[in-house]
């Protein structure tokens, strides 16, 4: 494989040594590369809920079985309601009687018996009977629990008989039509993620098997603890392998190149701010031809492992220095390739069929 020809560079200046300098070396190659994130998460369910009572009270029946489907508006979890159904049943007979006297009062103030304040008056006691009617209508409807979502209801805590305090765990109802799952992103990623996204999803429960989810919602909240953005994405609909609380890995891809120049990282020399390489380039013709360096400015993208994407400054087949950058200092000083895979080293195939050594790893 030859060198790629380049433009001659100046000699070295006089009193440079002319000894080739040893060196390892590489070419630019070129790979599919993917620019993507990883995260962990936890599958949740579209809708989920813990029943709890808002008062006090003993229960008196429980109309469901664990692990059922129930229909939004079904009854779960019936309290003792002795007590409300007599306070209903006070309020709808004051409620009568408000209503008879008003009538009355219509009459006789129309035959100018009573003054037109005794209707007024009993128009205000009819609207306070039917306020104490609402309110206990209210008060026994809070012992009925009903569910209020379709959903599938969990193990329950309770039987009947037992007595619960308001704001007692009863039981857990999840809808789970659609799963969700819940990751997060460091906030650099925050500018690239957005909604309608794809995400590859894997389970630790059914591993060797990847769901394709899409991003639902993007938090516009970074939480100030972690630095971390919140992100939700809709999982494909499921056979009911699925469960909410799984542990599920993420993985959100940006974009992909299938033609990405890659090297290794140790090929890189930094200096002043900016990113240069080594190149090798041929030099002269026949016997007297060698190799020389010469610097490249380059620019470099994702980071892949010890490899890191060279997103200008060089073409895929160029031969850059892996090891020994250090020795040179100027450009167009001769180079000797050496093969790091043989003991001791030995000098590589000459100038003109230059082959690039495969890059360590363990370097």
């Amino acid at each position: 494989m030859t060198v790629n020809d380049s433009p001659s560079v100046a000699p070295a200046p006089a009193g440079q040594s002319n000894a080739p300098v040893p060196v390892e070396v590489t070419q630019v190659a070129t790979m599919r590369l993917q620019d993507d994130a990883q995260a962990v998460g936890t599958l949740r369910s579209r809708q989920s809920v813990t029943l709890r009572p808002e008062v006090s009270g003993r229960v008196a029946r429980i109309a469901f079985d664990e692990g059922a489907r129930v229909r939004k508006g079904q009854l779960l979890i019936q309290l003792d309601d002795t007590l409300q159904k007599a306070e209903l049943s006070q309020a709808q007979a004051q409620l009568s009687i408000a209503r008879a006297n008003l009538k009355r009062n219509q009459e006789l103030v129309a035959e100018r018996f009573v003054a037109q304040r005794v209707v007024d008056e009993s128009q205000a006691n009819l609207q306070v009977a039917e306020a104490q009617a609402a309110l206990a209508e209210a008060r026994l409807a809070r012992m009925r629990l009903v569910a209020p979502f379709d959903a599938t209801v969990g193990l329950r805590s309770v039987n009947v008989g037992d007595y619960v305090k308001d704001g007692a765990d009863l039981v857990n109802l999840e809808d789970t039509s659609q799963l969700t799952v819940d990751f997060r992103l460091p906030e650099r990623y925050q500018s690239r993620t957005e909604a309608g996204q794809r995400v590859l999803v894997q389970l630790d429960a059914m591993p060797g098997k990847d769901f394709e989810a899409r991003i639902l919602a993007v938090d516009p909240l970074i939480d100030a603890n972690g630095r971390s953005l919140a992100v939700r994405a809709v999982m494909p609909p499921s056979s009911g392998d699925l469960r909410p609380g799984m542990f599920a890995r993420v993985n959100i891809i940006f974009s992909v190149n299938d033609s990405a120049m890659m090297i290794p990282e140790e090929a890189v020399v930094p200096q002043g701010g900016r990113q240069f390489v080594v190149m090798l380039q041929s030099e002269g013709e026949g016997e007297g031809a060698r190799l020389v360096s010469r610097r490249v400015e380059v620019k470099l993208g994702v980071r892949r492992g010890a490899q890191v994407e060279v997103q200008s400054g060089l073409k895929p087949g160029n031969t850059i220095v892996l090891a020994g950058q250090q020795r040179l200092q100027r450009d167009g000083t001769p180079v000797r390739v050496i093969d790091m895979s043989q003991a001791g080293g030995r000098p590589a195939s000459p100038p003109g069929e230059l082959k690039a050594s495969a890059p360590s790893g363990n370097r």
